[in-house]
């Protein structure tokens, strides 16, 4: 019992902010997704304020579970670090949250100019309920659900099917850069059903643009997270959305 004492209070610890993450969310989604889309979710669950209540009970349960599984296989995998504050790791992951949350606000005039619809979105981010949705729910529960439980379960995985004579404490270089690959791509397609919410449709180039920058932008979290730690990884993933945010905010 001792074991799971850590990963209790870890998904414990998290939980509130799965709360609040989830109600920003889902006042985002409320102001951003087309009139028929909503009013057919409202009309499957009843009303609106019980669609809110789904979706906050939803992302706080599944984030939980999370959470406490993910800790337990980020322990396995050797991918666990305390919170420990390092000079030089936040100022390495600053710096590359920096650079690449520019490159990430690039979208708004590279793939918003050949694709309708992009640059309504990203002012539709803009509101207050956008920013915190992107900064709380990407930048942490995201991270939980993708790097911490998924990148954790799937490098064990691989470890205990391809390379059992590689390693017992944790998980090799090899397994662990797969795993990575493997979660930002399903984190990329986890973006699909809101893509083509919002777009109304898939094309190539829609889905070229959702996997790059989902997936791509995803392989950096996963570097962090398995080089430094959860706490970096949700640090960087925060910082490239506030950093993409206030670029749009200043310059578009």
């Amino acid at each position: 019992m001792r074991k799971l004492k850590k990963p209790f209070l870890f998904s414990l610890a998290i939980f509130p902010i799965a709360v609040i993450a989830a109600a920003f969310t889902c006042f985002y989604q409320l102001e951003m997704y087309p009139a028929q889309v909503l009013e057919k979710a409202i009309a499957q669950i009843g009303s609106k304020e019980l669609l809110i209540l789904a979706s906050i009970i939803q992302t706080a349960v599944y984030t939980f579970a999370c959470s406490f599984f993910g800790y337990i296989l980020a322990q396995k995998a050797g991918f666990w670090k305390p919170l420990k504050l390092e000079k030089n790791k936040i100022l390495q992951t600053v710096f590359w949250s920096v650079i690449l949350g520019g490159l990430f606000s690039l979208d708004y005039w590279t793939f918003g100019s050949v694709i309708p619809g992009v640059k309504e979105a990203t002012a539709a981010g803009m509101t207050l309920s956008g920013v915190a949705a992107s900064v709380l729910y990407g930048g942490i529960i995201e991270e939980i659900m993708l790097r911490l439980f998924f990148m954790s379960l799937l490098a064990v995985l691989i470890w205990k099917l391809f390379f059992r004579g590689a390693g017992k404490e944790r998980v090799p270089g090899g397994a662990a850069v797969a795993a990575n690959i493997i979660s930002a791509c399903f984190f990329a397609a986890g973006h699909l059903p809101a893509t083509i919410s919002i777009f109304g449709e898939i094309t190539p180039l829609i889905l070229f643009r959702c996997f790059l920058l989902n997936g791509g932008f995803g392989v950096f979290f996963g570097w962090l997270y398995r080089r430094h730690g959860i706490w970096y990884a949700m640090l960087g993933h925060s910082l490239l959305h506030i950093v993409s945010k206030m670029i749009w905010l200043v310059f578009a």
